[in-house]
């Protein structure tokens, strides 16, 4: 078996090697192609991400709030759709019946439409995170709250989700390169991401097991670097002497 990496060097349209193996006066090789298709796989990750923490906070947060069945019984509603319909369903249903039944979101691109599926789904375990984080403190330090006359608003911002995203980091780095992993169904509504790329650049140069590898090797690079930074991030806000399942101190 002979690899020929030099495929990377290729132009797109000329298949011939070009020095450098990066296109010039507009040309393009495969390697500016799968370095573009790298740049849209970590743009719908962070994107999507940044959407699942926002909305995961809030619907966890609303998961625990006393005396508020009905904004429980919501939050727990949007954790069970989302959680239990599959990613490439929903990437489906947000391209192909969300449009027909608002025709207004025929002109939202599919890049947008694959961020809002993949940042709800992802909210759905997030917030499980989140309640659980919550639930895990003290009561005492609810009361706490209370009793130097905070608010509920203020008790949770202060006080309670503070502790509790300290708490959570772990499982939000499994998370955060879930997210990465899953931004790869991008590809069923023709959003140009590393596995795209790999599937279309396989089938014009043949040369699958160079052009797959190089793909695991970027996906590989990602996951170590978000593994890195989320273990600096556990280190730094790790509760010291906090026992998750003990649920206190």
């Amino acid at each position: 078996m002979s690899w020929d990496w030099q495929v990377f060097c290729e132009d797109t349209m000329e298949r011939v090697a070009v020095q450098g193996c990066f296109g010039k006066d507009g040309g393009i090789t495969y390697l500016d192609w799968m370095l573009s298709a790298w740049g849209w796989t970590v743009s719908v990750s962070l994107l999507s991400l940044l959407l699942a923490l926002l909305l995961g906070a809030l619907i966890g947060t609303l998961r625990t709030l006393p005396d508020r069945p009905l904004v429980v019984k919501l939050g727990n509603a949007w954790v069970e759709l989302f959680r239990n319909i599959p990613l490439l369903v929903q990437i489906f249903l947000w391209y192909h019946v969300v449009p027909s039944i608002f025709p207004a979101m025929k002109a939202v691109p599919g890049f947008v439409l694959v961020v809002l599926a993949l940042g709800f789904f992802t909210s759905a375990r997030i917030a499980e995170q989140v309640r659980s984080g919550i639930e895990t403190l003290p009561r005492g330090q609810r009361y706490a709250g209370m009793a130097m006359g905070f608010t509920t608003f203020q008790t949770y911002r202060y006080v309670l989700l503070p502790m509790a995203f300290r708490i959570i980091v772990p499982p939000l780095t499994s998370e955060t390169m879930n997210i990465f992993k899953n931004s790869s169904v991008a590809f069923a509504v023709s959003v140009a991401e590393l596995t795209m790329f790999a599937m279309q650049a396989q089938e014009e140069t043949s040369r699958g097991i160079e052009v797959y590898l190089g793909v695991t090797a970027l996906y590989i690079i990602s996951a170590f670097a978000i593994n890195r930074l989320m273990a600096f991030i556990e280190r730094r806000a790790r509760v010291p002497g906090f026992i998750v399942a003990g649920g206190g101190h």
